[in-house]
């Protein structure tokens, strides 16, 4: 069973390993968890069992007008599960207040955020990978 949670208040950095996999540079599961701690929303998908967090989501905003949405994963194992588009739908929940709502994702993933009602837009980036571990 998977509990959703807003709250990082029972969290510890051993309950977030096995994230960003793939990246060169991944943040430390300390690091992740003061990432967690900073954002302005955030959702988390707990398995019952465990107490390990087998998802997220966050957004950072300004509280008054715009949101952007940074990142969203969920564990390779827990894929294919809902997992993900649950997470989606909590954290657009907790923003639909808010006028815009920003998230650039890579063009595979366009379909399935899609799906969830967001509507493609160009956009531009800098990504600094020396800096993708967050220290």
């Amino acid at each position: 069973m998977i509990t959703y949670t807003m709250s990082t208040a029972d969290i510890h950095p051993s309950h977030l390993t096995g994230f960003f996999v793939g990246w060169p540079n991944p943040p430390s599961p300390e690091r992740h968890l003061a990432i967690l701690n900073a954002a302005s929303h955030v959702v988390l998908a707990i398995d019952d069992q465990s107490g390990r967090v087998v998802g997220f989501i966050y957004a950072i905003s300004d509280n008054i007008l715009s949101a952007y949405i940074p990142l969203l994963e969920v564990l390779p194992e827990y894929k294919n599960q809902g997992i993900g588009r649950e997470l989606v739908r909590r954290l657009l929940d907790q923003l639909k207040d808010f006028y815009m709502i920003d998230l650039i994702c890579d063009d595979n993933l366009r379909p399935f955020y899609e799906k969830l009602g967001l509507k493609y837009h160009g956009g531009m980036i800098i990504r600094n990978y020396n800096r993708q571990s967050g220290s």
